[in-house]
């Protein structure tokens, strides 16, 4: 096998081959997919050499070769059963990734046989139901005609035979794939608002979600609106338990729905741990059977989405408790917070991201805010520097909800300059992500920065919460000295009195050729006589 490189540059360098043929939505699809099918490959044959000399190989070729010899023997059925069991899938010795890249560099690579082992994986178990269903071999992307579209995937796996993707530690590989994920949402720009938070705001997001529950055994963490997972993901960072995290999200675009599901598996979730779903959240309710309230939640619905508001979802348990009124069609934001509210432990937190508008819109919005203030539901309110996410470039604002908590009280937390700028978006250090959560941490008011608000500070400002309204970032304009002022006046006037007097001056030294020019000269003279 090739030396093992560097493994951020190796998967990175395979977009290099798909860049010139397609753009970075598509691709990522390609690369991505590639990606999870060698890690399911190598992980499977390095489970084979265990399984038959006890240890784990140094060489992935070499178990391959140990894997075609036993399959030719009577213990092939035996290998297989255990294999099934422990893996969720088995793999004939000519769909490895080994296989493949042995193909290729014999110039006998044919995408068929790739096609096979996906087919394979994916209908080994309902895990992998649908898997590699945007992988599409035979896309006129890849090349005109079976031969220039086989040779693009075959570079692919070429290139990426030079990540060890089985001697990674710890996160290393999770980790890659979430870089590979953030390196793709800033090539795709708006298209990345389907799948990807940026590191600030997710970061804050968890964190503050994760607060007091750092050391739960079982932590249940559910994110309605999952794109790639990478919220849910997240919070692991911040356990002290992260193996036996359970983890339950849900996603409309199956593409999408499908990356989640790989990056699941990338950052060593096990299956059993693993509740994801391909559907529309606001539809129909999910999950309504066994767990339905979990410990965490954290979202980042598409923002002011439209959705049907039928009349039917008055009597929804989700959205009837608030005055009879529903979120505007137009604009879903209040749908999914009421949605993720729900579903929300009595003892937990949430933590969503949304536009301004949320905070002060009126009509229904305003009725379910007031409902929501009311409750005590809302704990804090974190304004986020603007341009931060790829599908939008307004600001948008953090929102923090508890259960039934002692107090009405709101901590309000003005972040919009707590950010650097970059060359497409602004981006949140650790600096300005710490500062943000110690405003969080001391729930104190600090002058132009936070504002601890009681219920009847709120109450005043008719259940309004625009950030403004609470924490005054206005700076005093400077005292002027009238004195000086009119000093300064005088001198300026006299300097001009003596530049006008010099310029007649020498105008009036100037000789003439013709009585037109004497006469449009002494014209012009006399407007800075009159000055």
């Amino acid at each position: 096998m090739a030396e093992n490189k560097d493994l951020l540059q190796v998967l990175w360098s395979g977009a290099d081959v798909l860049r010139g043929k397609m753009d970075a939505n598509e691709y990522k699809t390609y690369l991505l997919g590639l990606v999870f099918y060698k890690y399911l490959s190598d992980s499977y044959l390095a489970k084979v050499y265990d399984l038959l000399n006890d240890e784990s190989p140094d060489d992935l070729r070499e178990a391959q070769k140990q894997y075609e010899d036993v399959m030719k023997t009577d213990d092939a059925e035996d290998l297989l059963q255990e294999l099934r069991t422990s893996m969720h899938y088995t793999l004939e010795p000519d769909m490895t990734y080994v296989s493949m890249l042995n193909m290729v560099n014999n110039n006998a690579f044919n995408r068929e046989k790739l096609q096979a082992a996906f087919n394979r994986i994916q209908e080994s178990d309902e895990l992998f139901n649908g898997l590699f269903a945007d992988v599409d071999l035979y896309s006129n992307r890849l090349g005109t005609g079976d031969q220039k579209q086989s040779a693009t995937i075959a570079e692919v796996i070429r290139v990426l035979d030079g990540a060890d993707l089985i001697h990674a530690k710890g996160d290393v590989l999770g980790n890659a794939y979430e870089y590979l994920i953030g390196q793709f949402a800033s090539e795709t720009g708006k298209k990345a608002g389907e799948f990807y938070t940026p590191h600030g705001p997710a970061q804050i997001l968890c964190r503050i979600a994760m607060t007091g529950l750092e050391d739960k055994k079982g932590l249940q963490v559910y994110d309605p609106c999952m794109g790639s997972g990478s919220l849910m993901l997240s919070c692991r960072n911040y356990s002290s338990e992260p193996d036996y995290i359970k983890y339950y999200g849900q996603e409309l675009m199956p593409s999408t729905y499908n990356l989640a599901r790989m990056n699941m598996f990338l950052h060593g979730v096990l299956p059993e741990n693993q509740h994801l779903r391909n559907g529309d959240t606001l539809d129909a309710d999910w999950p309504t059977d066994e767990e339905t309230e979990f410990d965490v939640v954290v979202m980042n619905p598409p923002y002011s989405a439209h959705w049907s508001a039928a009349e039917g979802f008055k009597q929804d348990e989700r959205f009837m408790d608030y005055g009879g009124k529903l979120a505007p069609k137009s604009k879903a934001d209040y749908a999914f917070l009421l949605h993720g509210f729900y579903h929300l432990k009595q003892n937990g937190t949430m933590a969503i991201v949304l536009p301004h508008g949320v905070l002060f819109r009126g009509a229904a919005e305003g009725c379910i805010r007031e409902t929501l203030l009311k409750n005590g539901a809302i704990y804090a309110v974190i304004g986020l520097p603007s341009n931060m996410f790829y599908n939008t470039s307004i600001p948008t604002c953090i929102i923090v909800l508890k259960k039934h908590r002692e107090g009405r009280d709101v901590l309000f937390i003005d972040a919009s300059n707590l950010f650097e700028k970059e060359k497409k978006q602004n981006v949140m250090n650790e600096e300005h992500i710490n500062k943000v959560l110690e405003f969080y941490s001391d729930r104190k008011t600090v002058e132009k920065q936070t504002y601890l608000a009681s219920y009847e500070d709120i109450k005043a400002n008719d259940f309004n919460l625009n950030i403004p309204r609470y924490v005054d970032t206005s700076e005093e304009e400077e005292e002027i000295d009238l004195k000086a002022l009119t000093e300064r006046i005088k001198e300026t006037n006299q300097s001009i009195k003596e530049c006008n007097e010099t310029m007649i001056s020498m105008l009036g030294d100037l000789t003439f050729n013709s009585s037109e020019t004497e006469e449009a000269v002494k014209e012009f003279i006399k407007i800075f006589e009159e000055v």
